[in-house]
């Protein structure tokens, strides 16, 4: 199957330098309990969700065997990474869970799994398998936002509070930080993806002056949205800082985009950045773009490195 430029861009540039990582570098924040690598690898590739083309999609779906993840994963953790964020559902769960039978460490974050009728019922079958935290989807957190609705999302909040891990909220519209946080609501982090995916095909051609396919990913949300990241106080868990793969074509355009978003982030904060290693070395490639981009920018103030004590 022939990849577009693009899809050849997402799925080759992440990768294009790798070497030189060494290990132990990655430096970790405190959240509650739990130690996190200040790069956490995201859930995406694997779920075959590529927000480039079906068909990029497709060939990640078919990549990505349950030995082929639990090598990321296991790759990951020797590169100094030692949270995974995804989806809570039964495939992800399945996969983590062969994962720890063969020893793996990795901790988790998952994402409530939006396609349950019973949004709690799920929440329950997360927390069994022992997570790190738990979020609610932010795609979901959007729809109640749009509707008029957004104190479900409190609700849902609420039971993922009473089974005692971490409490997050993901979303990709800026507004809805402002809301949480003007209204106190109990929660432990935020997920911030640095582009605004939730706008109707209708108000994504009128921003963009053209006609869209598929999602818009307009680069001045970036910076609304990491000034949220900045005024909150909660740890905010930063992603799409690459546009999935939009700011991979240079290496220089990948480092100006960690850069940003380095730049902006307070010392708990971390970026959680999908890989999908078919064609390149992703893993100790992205380890050393994002320390970089977190010591040039200060961005390692506050935090410890892997192997360090914690505060």
């Amino acid at each position: 199957m022939d990849l577009s430029r693009r899809e050849l861009l997402v799925t080759a540039f992440a990768g294009a330098t790798a070497g030189g990582m060494t290990l132990g570098s990655m430096p970790t924040v405190q959240i509650g309990r739990w130690t996190f690598s200040r790069l956490i690898v995201g859930g995406n590739p694997v779920s075959g969700n590529s927000h480039v083309s079906g068909r990029l999609s497709r060939e990640m779906t078919d990549y990505f065997t349950a030995a082929r993840v639990k090598q990321l994963l296991s790759d990951c953790e020797a590169a100094g990474i030692n949270t995974w964020q995804s989806r809570g559902d039964r495939h992800i769960m399945r996969l983590l869970h062969e994962y720890r039978l063969e020893g793996g460490k990795i901790q988790w974050i998952a994402q409530t799994a939006s396609e349950h009728a019973d949004i709690p019922r799920n929440i329950a079958a997360i927390a069994d398998m022992k997570p790190a935290g738990i979020y609610h989807h932010g795609s979901a957190t959007d729809r109640f936002w749009q509707a008029g609705k957004i104190e479900e999302a409190r609700e849902m909040l609420k039971v993922i509070r009473q089974t005692g891990v971490l409490v997050g909220l993901g979303t990709h519209i800026p507004e809805v930080i402002d809301y949480a946080e003007s209204k106190g609501w109990d929660l432990d982090f935020y997920m911030t993806c640095l582009y605004n995916l939730s706008r109707s095909r209708q108000e994504a051609e009128r921003l963009a002056g053209r006609p869209v396919d598929g999602e818009l990913f307009w680069d001045p949300d970036r910076e609304e949205m990491l000034n949220r990241v900045r005024q909150t106080p909660k740890p905010c868990l930063i992603f799409k800082v690459y546009g999935a793969g939009r700011h991979c074509d240079t290496k220089e355009r990948m480092k100006s985009a960690l850069r940003l978003a380095a730049g902006y982030a307070k010392p708990k904060d971390c970026f959680v950045i999908g890989m999908f290693p078919k064609y390149t070395e992703q893993v100790r490639e992205n380890c050393r773009l994002v320390a970089e981009a977190f010591f040039a920018t200060g961005g390692t103030r506050g935090g410890t490195r892997a192997g360090e004590p914690s505060a």
